[in-house]
């Protein structure tokens, strides 16, 4: 359970930086009640996203499950190597483009177009199915063949990072007061100027400690086994000299 608390933390809050879900709750931010707007676009980011993940980890990662009943420690822990290798190679495709990507321009909502519920709801639903680092979550938890309430308190804690820059925007909006505009206008160069670099390092990051904990449990079950084979094989010797 802690490995995959750390693989939800980690890539929770690497995907958290993305201009798909923090641009337009910056706009958001700076029209009319932008507090409310912000608090609905959040909350539906997180609801779709988290039911969403909840229906694939229940719907199509429990049929798998009932075909192959035993996955094994080992499926989990290739499933966390792989997802470690899928955010390091991001990383450096994000770092190797950083420059090309910051020229392109954070999607922009059209003026009154939307409530911050159906806007949250619409980007949500149109990201979810390219959603890579979540499916890898998805995949190493189904994998880890855990029990229903440790899915959805993993799938939880993983969309709480996920929308944690969004909820820093609502925090900024309540108790910044007067300078809330311009922190929150300063967010919004910097965002524009340095996305690319800022995902690039956690994806490093979150890559790496993902990595490391995928290879260190093939690591130690393989030991484990390896054990095991020794202890039957001691036995074996000793009933039968």
């Amino acid at each position: 359970m802690i490995r995959l608390l750390g693989l939800a933390i980690s890539i929770g809050i690497a995907d958290s930086v993305n201009p798909t879900t923090i641009a337009p709750a910056l706009y958001l931010a700076s029209g009319r009640h932008p507090r409310r707007q912000v608090a609905e676009f959040t909350l539906a980011v997180f609801g779709v996203y988290l039911v969403g993940g909840l229906a694939i980890a229940l719907g199509p990662g429990q049929l798998l499950l009932s075909i192959v009943p035993r996955p094994g420690r080992h499926l989990g822990y290739l499933l966390e190597t792989l997802a470690g290798a899928a955010m390091l190679a991001a990383a450096a495709f994000l770092w190797g483009y950083r420059d090309r990507l910051a020229q392109t321009t954070p999607p922009q909502p059209k003026p009154g177009s939307k409530s911050g519920a159906l806007l949250g709801a619409t980007i949500t639903a149109v990201e979810l199915p390219t959603a890579f680092p979540y499916f890898a979550v998805i995949a190493a938890i189904v994998g880890a063949d855990v029990d229903v309430v440790h899915v959805v308190v993993l799938l939880v804690i993983f969309n709480v990072c996920f929308v944690a820059p969004l909820l820093g925007i609502g925090a900024i909006l309540t108790f910044a007061g007067p300078n809330a505009q311009r922190l929150l206008n300063q967010g919004r160069r910097q965002l524009e100027a340095r996305w690319p670099v800022v995902l690039a390092i956690l994806a490093l990051l979150a890559g790496l400690i993902v990595t490391l904990l995928g290879v260190t449990g093939l690591a130690g079950a393989h030991h484990n086994d390896f054990g095991t084979i020794a202890r039957r094989l001691r036995k074996a010797l000793h009933l039968h000299p």
